[in-house]
């Protein structure tokens, strides 16, 4: 029997169980994680710069978050500063693994559909192809290329991991005046590059990718997928 390799070997999730977990998440995350699920969210410093980001799913009364495995226990740990007293149970799931497709199963990913489909289930065989396909459409994750960025630097407003009409986050503050003022003036962007620059947070080699952080009028040669092009143009219009 030849198994599927739709795993993503380098995710992991984290069960949120007990009382209200739901309520428990919503005064913490970016997303609004009372509603439809799942969405795309991060957890701030209280400057509002970016410590986690994850996918936020539901099962049953539980919540699931689809994070980056190397960041898991860091993530429990600070989940547990917030817990105080409550009944909640905060552990990782290693029933569930996270894959990935890019023609069907699953669900859209909620932060730009072109990046195909996700679902969770037992673990198979690891998948290929993701990460160059992620950057190639301009989308970053995990603390290597969002960690300690303000959180509408990392695209957030975009890619649908922010918002602000659900009330407080922690990091909502800041958050909130850079958006209304909308004063975004660096950008997390995909440049490709055989060689890291000053500017650079992770470098791939064997793609030929960088990630890096730029004022968005020194843009150079970053990719412009249309999400990011139209963001950039409506900024300059205003």
């Amino acid at each position: 029997m030849i198994m599927a390799a739709t795993t993503l070997a380098d995710r992991t999730v984290i069960r949120l169980a007990g009382e209200d977990v739901r309520g428990f998440a919503q005064g913490l995350v970016t997303s609004d994680v009372a509603g439809d699920l799942p969405v795309w969210a991060g957890l701030l410093s209280p400057q509002g710069k970016c410590l986690f980001d994850f996918l936020v799913w539901a099962d049953g009364d539980d919540l699931l978050l689809d994070c980056e495995a190397a960041a898991a226990d860091d993530l429990i740990r600070r989940l547990s500063i917030y817990r105080l007293r409550r009944p909640i149970r905060i552990e990782r799931d290693p029933s569930l693994a996270i894959h990935w497709s890019m023609e069907s199963g699953g669900t859209a990913d909620p932060r730009l559909p072109e990046l195909g489909h996700r679902w969770l289930g037992p673990a198979d065989d690891p998948a290929s192809g993701w990460l160059e396909h992620r950057l190639r459409l301009g989308v970053c994750e995990g603390r290597a290329e969002l960690g300690e960025l303000l959180w509408l630097e990392c695209n957030a407003a975009e890619l649908n991991g922010v918002s602000f009409s659900k009330g407080c986050f922690v990091g909502q503050e800041n958050t909130a005046r850079m958006n209304w003022r909308q004063k975004v003036n660096r950008r997390l962007v995909v440049v490709e590059t055989d060689t890291p620059g000053p500017r650079t947070r992770v470098h791939y080699p064997g793609l030929g990718l960088a990630v890096e952080h730029r004022r968005v009028d020194d843009l150079g040669r970053a990719l412009r997928p249309d999400w990011l092009a139209r963001s950039l143009e409506a900024a300059v219009s205003e």
